[in-house]
């Protein structure tokens, strides 16, 4: 019984750890595009170095299961240095994720973090698309309810999303959106590609993840130099960066990786339910921080959201047909 008290404690620890990361990083990002025009920082040396910060941490968690600074070296060296091939193999999600990642920001300095927070969650149908392309996959009837469900409310939320609130600089919704519809194919489509090739072996997660955070930082400087390289040059890397960015990027860091742990020790319910929380804390951030005013349009479409996606999270129920098929393989192995 206390083993079951312990599993439940820390399965509401890290729903609410990701659902606060999740919402806490929307609504900062959002505040650091929107504070000042004059000293905004460089979106895409954010990105770059967010994904430096992710290689340190995947490092140290690789030290932590190698056990021994020796057996680390020897690991690192055979499948990143000597492995070329894995490494370009981990350089396709790399460059979406970069991508994604600036599709975020400029998202983000165009659209309310709460708007932004529903319309995101698009990525679910895309992903749901990727896996029966990609995993060859079913989804099953349920599931594709609550994805044409789940599309009705962004639309809702698209429709007239909010009440205009008063920022120091220009907006173009129109460009948030179509932001986040990149971002969301980015999503989808990286997050099966990396699925696909952890499966294909038993090479460690940490390990694939330091072969795609070193491809991913080598792409992002190569988008510093070639969107903002005369920029930099002239104001600095770390040109208009406050707490605030360091925040930001620290959110996306520990955000990024600790992403595993929450796939790992809770399910899909618990996850759509950190998704809905997620929505309404960005909300209620946004009508407090950015004077945001709801409309009626917006509550229905962000109500159907959250719903669509508890729906998502059930499990599927076995159908006869399913039984069947389970038995006649039971007796061909017999």
């Amino acid at each position: 019984m206390g083993g079951e008290n312990v599993s439940l404690v820390f399965k509401l620890y890290c729903l609410t750890v990701m659902t606060l990361v999740a919402a806490t990083y929307t609504v900062a990002l959002r505040y650091t595009r929107t504070v000042s025009s004059s000293n905004l920082y460089f979106s895409t040396t954010a990105v770059c170095i967010t994904e430096v910060m992710k290689l340190i941490l995947s490092t140290v968690m690789l030290a932590k299961e190698s056990g021994s600074p020796k057996k680390l070296v020897s690991t690192i060296n055979e499948h990143v240095f000597c492995n070329t091939r894995e490494l370009l193999k981990l350089s396709v999600p790399s460059v979406v994720y970069a991508i994604q990642n600036n599709m975020a920001f400029l998202a983000l300095s165009n659209l309310d973090a709460a708007v932004y927070q529903v319309t995101y969650q698009l990525k679910i149908p895309c992903t749901a698309l990727c896996m029966v392309i990609m995993l060859r996959r079913s989804l099953s009837r349920l599931q594709w309810f609550s994805i044409f469900m789940l599309c009705g409310g962004v639309t809702l939320v698209q429709w007239k999303p909010v009440d205009a609130t008063k920022v120091p600089i220009e907006q173009d919704p129109l460009l948030g959106f179509m932001a986040i519809a990149i971002a969301v194919l980015c999503s989808g489509f990286a997050g099966v590609y990396f699925e696909k090739v952890l499966k294909s072996s038993d090479t460690s997660l940490w390990v694939r993840n330091i072969q795609m955070y070193l491809s991913g930082i080598v792409i992002t400087l190569v988008g510093v130099l070639l969107t903002d390289g005369e920029k930099v040059l002239e104001r600095g890397f770390f040109f208009g960066y406050t707490p605030w960015v360091c925040f930001v990027i620290f959110l996306a860091s520990v955000g990024g990786l600790y992403t595993s742990v929450v796939v790992k020790y809770t399910d899909n319910i618990m996850k759509g339910f950190s998704a809905a929380a997620a929505i309404v804390l960005s909300t209620v951030a946004s009508i407090v921080l950015f004077g945001l005013h709801i409309t009626s349009t917006f509550a229905c479409g962000a109500i159907l959201v959250c719903v669509s996606i508890y729906l998502y999270g059930l499990p599927k129920q076995e159908t006869p047909e399913d039984g069947n098929k389970e038995f006649k393989q039971k007796l061909i192995s017999v």
